[in-house]
């Protein structure tokens, strides 16, 4: 006869749910997970996981995130193509775990489902640790006159993955450094001092017009 479970807290009872949760998905798909069933998988309760995660899709976004290798320092090579080329070669190597065909069977699943695809999408229009790692390297390169001052919206923060994504989707294959050199160099690079031209026009408009109505 086994003697009763550890009681496990923090970090250990949220691995043991996003675990659970994961195997659930993978054994029966997302129309027939069920929180009863996870929490009874991690040897837990219902109110435990829901104190954590406020229903099945931000449940399921969790565990799949769980799934994937994260870097969230912010990348310092000393120029603006070496930090960018770093980050860019970061997201194609998350993007060609994501390409699994475990994980993406699995998560196509998920996302055909209203409700996680609503929640992936006010994550991506919320701060994350790319779009602040875009962040901080922009303002790394301004400080060190590689770039003129720029405003960089929260969608072209977001670019970088998009761009990644859309290549590793569309040919189905791990995106090369020859591939990140190219989005830096002929896409991103551009697009920055693009902005930032935009941004100096703006200012220069509205000088002229104070001192026009001075």
């Amino acid at each position: 006869m086994t003697g009763p479970k550890s009681r496990r807290r923090g970090a250990q009872l949220e691995q043991a749910i996003l675990d659970a949760a994961w195997d659930e998905l993978r054994e029966v798909g997302y129309s027939r997970l069920t929180m009863e069933a996870v929490a009874a998988r991690a040897g837990t309760s219902k109110p435990v996981i829901y104190r954590r995660w406020g229903g099945r899709a931000e449940l399921v976004l969790a565990a799949w995130a769980r799934q994937l290798p994260a870097e969230h320092e912010v990348p310092d090579t000393g120029s603006l193509r070496g930090d960018l080329r770093t980050l860019f070669s970061r997201i194609a190597r998350r993007a060609d775990s994501m390409m699994n065909e475990m994980v993406a069977g699995v998560m196509g699943e998920a996302f055909r489902h209203p409700e996680v695809a609503a929640l992936l999408g006010e994550r991506l229009a919320n701060p994350s640790p790319l779009t602040d790692s875009v962040r901080v390297i922009v303002e790394r390169a301004v400080a060190r006159a590689e770039l003129p001052p720029v405003d960089v919206p929260h969608r072209v923060q977001r670019l970088p993955l998009d761009l990644v994504r859309n290549e590793a989707m569309t040919c189905g294959a791990p995106v090369t450094e020859e591939v990140v050199a190219s989005m830096v160099d002929d896409v991103y690079v551009p697009l920055l001092h693009g902005l930032a031209a935009v941004c100096d026009d703006a200012v220069r408009h509205d000088d002229a017009v104070r001192e026009a109505t001075a």
